[in-house]
Formats: structure tokens, sequence, C-alpha cells
């Protein structure tokens, strides 16, 4: 193991550029996104019915609050000790004939799992649903070296097949219909009957057809973690559709990506979180698989088996006291589904596999904010603060105070850089001296009085330059006839 890896607190390399989509600024692809009707019915009513699903399973639960604190609790004990859980967690792992990879960032990760699937003279491999995978780019890299790599989650097959990105964290083709995946298993999917229909059972199977043949003929599978037991070198993968168990079982050659925040201490710590996870994530009590491998086993299953552990920025986030906790992330997505933000411009339009509110904390901690118009800078504003993240949130990530965290820094660093005011920090300063007076301050109210000759409807829409950048993005109440200050004086007489 490289001791240099774990050089805490310095920061190392960000992440690779290969896994991201960094070009539009967030409010740019948003707008976008708000013009697609079908986008927003797609997403309206997936997000609905999962936040329906949840909410009924938690409240089955007398002690959810006190599980969410022990969540907390264990997550931020790893994050204080994660040097040390690493190397038991590699000791225990090689002791079990494993074999232990170290990457720092997504190029190093990617050379790493291309040379292990080289080494076996395969040209295909099969993937279990791993967003880890998706944040260093990994199947283009495999690509790159030519080595195809398929996608055996339902959704993440969908997206694949329609040469399409992944919008949601637990549900990747969640911006599709039934009809829109019908029309893409014709267009894309060998062998599919031309006959197909768009009943979800009927997709199903269609997919199962095609996937059994590839499970069969896989000699080797890549997979992410959902946690790895420090305790004993165990891995965990945890999901609803079984495509996991084949490739965690088949294949010859297992190959794991697991960034290194995914640790637990214990495996008694797994107790926990097979509570809080499909609760969060999928509204069941329990996942229906939840697949657990230690090392090798003789004659049972892989008996090649590798982990890449994966740094890519995530040493960066840890060495800040205020956006470490976002490392707790369990990547369940309840967060996704009651934000306002995102069930109306999906995931796309952040521009990153992370999407949603814990990507607009994550993201920017780990490729770093860069200022001069880097769009990732933009995403810690996609919010409006209205703090339903952190209400579902199973390990209580105060995103919301995050948020503000990553603003205020951003805030910070474009004023060093500008050498005059914005204009947004002039009309701050100017808010701020007209606010030191109270007559200025009834002056000042006097005047918005004339706001009511924007407004129509009883809303200002639109608002004249410098400010209507303001406006492009949000409405404004006209201003009443009768101010409180008035309203008073009149009591008052």
């Amino acid at each position: 193991m490289s001791r240099t890896f774990l050089g805490l607190p310095a920061a190392l390399p960000h992440a690779s550029d290969r896994g991201t989509l960094r070009d539009r600024p967030f409010p740019d692809a948003a707008r976008d996104a708000l013009a697609n009707t079908q986008l927003r019915r797609n997403l309206g009513h997936a997000t609905s019915t999962i936040r329906r699903k949840r909410a009924a399973v938690v409240g089955e639960v007398p002690d959810w609050e006190q599980l969410r604190d022990a969540g907390a609790a264990i997550k931020d004990d790893v994050l204080a000790r994660l040097p040390e859980l690493l190397e038991q967690f590699e000791a225990a792992f090689t002791a079990r004939g494993g074999h232990v990879h170290w990457a720092r960032d997504a190029d190093e990760a990617n050379r790493i799992v291309t040379d292990l699937v080289r080494a076996t003279g395969a040209d295909q491999v099969v993937k279990v649903k791993s967003m880890a995978t998706q944040e260093i780019g990994l199947n283009d890299a495999l690509a790159d070296a030519g080595i195809a790599a398929v996608e055996t989650d339902l959704a993440e097959l969908i997206v694949q097949l329609a040469d399409d990105k992944p919008s949601h964290i637990l549900v990747p083709a969640i911006h599709r219909n039934r009809s829109e995946i019908r029309q893409i298993f014709l267009d894309h999917m060998p062998g599919v009957d031309p006959a197909l229909t768009d009943e979800p059972r009927v997709l199903a199977m269609a997919a199962r057809a095609y996937l059994r043949r590839t499970f069969l003929a896989a000699r080797v599978a890549i997979s992410g973690a959902n946690f790895g037991v420090a305790e004993t070198g165990t891995l965990a993968v945890v999901e609803s559709e079984g495509n996991g168990r084949m490739c965690l079982t088949l294949p010859e050659t297992l190959i794991t990506v697991m960034g290194i925040e995914k640790l637990l201490p214990t495996w008694r710590d797994l107790e926990v979180f097979l509570q809080l996870l499909p609760r969060s994530s999928t509204g069941e009590r329990m996942n229906p698989y939840t697949s657990l491998w230690t090392g090798v086993t003789p004659g049972d299953g892989p008996q090649d088996v590798h982990v890449v552990l994966l740094d890519n920025g995530r040493t960066a986030v840890l060495a800040d006291p205020m956006g470490r906790a976002a490392l707790r992330c369990i990547r369940c997505s309840a967060c996704l589904n009651v934000c306002p933000v995102y069930e109306r411009t999906g995931g796309h339009a952040y521009g990153s596999v992370y999407p949603g509110p814990i990507g607009a904390v994550l993201t920017p901690q780990l490729t770093g904010m860069h200022g001069q118009g880097d769009p990732v800078d933009t995403l810690p504003y996609a919010s409006s603060l209205c703090g339903a993240c952190y209400e579902v949130c199973p390990v209580k990530i105060d995103i919301p105070a995050m948020l503000v965290h990553l603003r205020g820094e951003h805030v910070d660093r474009e004023r060093e850089r500008r050498r005059l005011p914005s204009a947004e920090r002039a009309a701050m300063s100017a808010v701020a001296w007209g606010m030191r007076s109270p007559g200025r301050f009834a002056a000042g109210e006097r005047a918005m009085g004339a706001g009511r000759l924007l407004a129509r409807g009883g809303r200002i829409r639109t608002l004249p330059p410098p400010l209507r950048a303001w406006s492009t993005a949000r409405d404004a109440p006209a201003p009443p006839r009768q101010s409180f200050r008035q309203w008073w004086a009149g009591r008052s007489s």
C-alpha cells in the first residue's frame, strides 16, 4: 500500500473530467429541461411514487430517528479513523485471498481495471450498477482499450442502449417512460421480438433474455460496493433485480471499485445501514438481494478477486471540516426524490454523475471550484434551501448548510479575483448602506412602492437592467399598497 495515499489532509489531484459533463452552467441546462414537458411528467410521476413508498416504510419504524443518529455517528467515526480502517480492511481482504489496489484519481483507477481485464484475455465485461465507475468514466476507458462493458442493471442497460446519460442515482432511466423504453429496445437490443409491447413485465422479460446470454458467457465482472467492512474485509452490494448476484457469482474474475469512504468499522454496523438504505432508496423494508463476499472461497464463485480503493478527490473533501459530512452519503437518492429543483429539471442539468442536492455539494468538492465561469461553480446555487433534503437524509447530512458554505467560498474567491466589485456586490452594499439608517430604510421602502408599475397579475416577472439577471430565474410579489410602517402609523393615530 502507498503510504502517501493516506497523506491527510493534503488535497489530492482533482477528479477526472472523463465521467462528468461540465460544459454548461446549471441555469442554462435547467432552462432547457424546464421546457421539456414530457421530462417533467416522467419525473413528477416517478419521484412522487418513490416518496410515498418511502414514507410508508419509514413510518413503520419507531426508532427511525435513532437509526439516523446511529448512521451519522458510524460514518463520522469512519471519517475520523479512515487511514486506520483502510489498512485494517486491506489486511483482512488480502488474508482471504483478495488483491487490493490503490487509486489516487480516475485515470489511475481506470488504468488498474483495464490492465486487470487485459490480463484475463477478455474483451467484454459485465457490470453491476456502480456510481464509482460512472464517476471515473470507466466504460469509456475500457472502450478505448477495446473492451466492451455491458451494464446489467435494467435502468443502466436502458441508458446504455440509448447512448444516453443516467439522470438519477437510484433510477438512472427515470427520465424515460415505458413507451420510450420499448422503442429503445426495438432499435438497439439484439434479438428483440418486433411485436414487443410496452407492458413493464414484457420489457423486463426481453431484457432478461438478452442479459442471460451475456451472463453465461462472461469471464470478468466489475462492480461497485455499497459497503466494505474493515473488521472482516467483506464487500457488500444490495440490489433489487438479481443481476448483481449473477455478476458476483458466475465470472472467474471479479473487480470491485469502491470509494474509500464506503467503509464501516465492524460487521455489526451493517445492521444499521441495511435498515436505513432500502427504506430511503427504494421504499422497501429490505433489499431483495444482499450479496456479501470476503476474498476468495475455493471452488465457489470468482477465484480471482480484486478491489480498487478509489480516492479521486475524497481526501480533499475530508480536509474540509464543514464539507466532509458529504462523505457520509450512502447513495440512497432520498434527497433527489424530495427536491423541488430536481423534480423539475431532472439529473442531466447538473452535469455530473451525482445529480440533485447531494450532487450540488459533492461534485464541487470532488472536482474543485475553479472560478472564472466554471459550470461546476453554479451547482451550490441549484437549490431553494428548503431543507427537505436534510429531513429525509438517512445519515443526517446538512446539505442546506453545506450549500451555503460552498456559496460563501465561491463568493470569496470571486471577490479576490475581481478588481472591481460585481453588480451584485455593489447592489448588496447599497442595500446594506440603506438598512443601517432608519431614515434611509424608510425612504427606500417608499421608493419600492414604484415596483407596482412593473407588476402583472400581482407578480413582478421582469426587472430592468442590471436587476434583470435576478428576475430571469424568479418572480417577486408586487409591493403592497400600504407598508407595515404606514399601517402601524395609522393604527397608532
